[in-house]
């Protein structure tokens, strides 16, 4: 028996047909943490290669990155939803914990020394804060900005994950690769920010990427002092506090 064939879009019907064909079709949707329902997130997204997205998260949600094949390479950017000047500082980021290779409690912190997000929990240890995005990979990243009327100007240096870098005796960057499928990265979000993420090839290494995983959803409130407890760290958060005071306090009086 011959199969149907599928809907044409050289005219307005066909072309109907087709668009409510595509809407109706299933897509293959990320992986949920174990016990956790696609009611309970705010945010899910399976990127493919290649992909771009991009939302704004609020206080206090929980972000999941998960390499569900052992290939991915996320490059993410953040910056403050509510002030887009305030953004994502990768030199800081590493100067100020005193550590350039990401691993659970490290900050992800501004260029006004707040932090945007915390690492809460790693089972990768395989990122890379030193190369930043490839070209293709930073004109996805103003593709996904641009939805949320970003311009190139306000997209600076990225964060990889999945796909670790280390810093050699004689100061060369080696890539060491993915820790394989299932691995993934939790952050906590401490102030509302516009989160952009594209799933491109590392520039040190350029093994096919594979599917990423977003998941987010709202998050109870947390003791940062057992997060971190780092002096740097917790000034960090001092100044981010401060910060999300004045800024309900603006709010009050409009």
């Amino acid at each position: 028996m011959t199969p149907p064939s599928a809907p044409t879009t050289a005219s307005t019907t066909g072309a109907r047909e087709h668009a409510r064909a595509q809407a109706t079709a299933t897509p293959a949707g990320p992986d949920l943490p174990a016990g956790m329902r696609l009611a309970d997130t705010t945010w899910t997204v399976r990127l493919p290669p290649g992909g771009n997205t991009g939302t704004v998260l609020g206080r206090g949600t929980r972000l999941r990155l998960t390499d569900p094949h052992g290939s991915a390479c996320a490059n993410l950017f953040l910056l403050r939803a509510d002030a887009p000047w305030e953004r994502l500082n990768v030199a800081d980021t590493v100067k100020v914990p005193w550590q350039a290779y990401l691993g659970t409690g490290h900050p992800l912190l501004s260029d006004q020394g707040r932090v945007l997000a915390t690492v809460l929990a790693d089972t990768a240890g395989r990122h890379d804060a030193l190369c930043g995005a490839t070209r293709d990979g930073r004109l996805l990243l103003e593709r996904a900005g641009s939805k949320h009327g970003l311009g190139p100007r306000d997209i600076g240096a990225t964060l990889s994950l999945f796909r670790g870098v280390r810093v050699g005796a004689d100061g060369s960057l080696n890539a060491n690769g993915s820790a394989g499928p299932g691995a993934h990265v939790e952050l906590l979000i401490h102030l509302p920010v516009t989160v952009l993420v594209v799933n491109t090839a590392h520039p040190l290494d350029d093994t096919p990427v594979t599917d990423l995983d977003l998941v987010a959803w709202p998050g109870e409130p947390l003791d940062t002092t057992t997060v971190n407890s780092d002096p740097e760290y917790q000034r960090a958060v001092q100044n981010t506090e401060q910060a999300w005071s004045a800024a309900r306090t603006r709010q009050e009086w409009m």
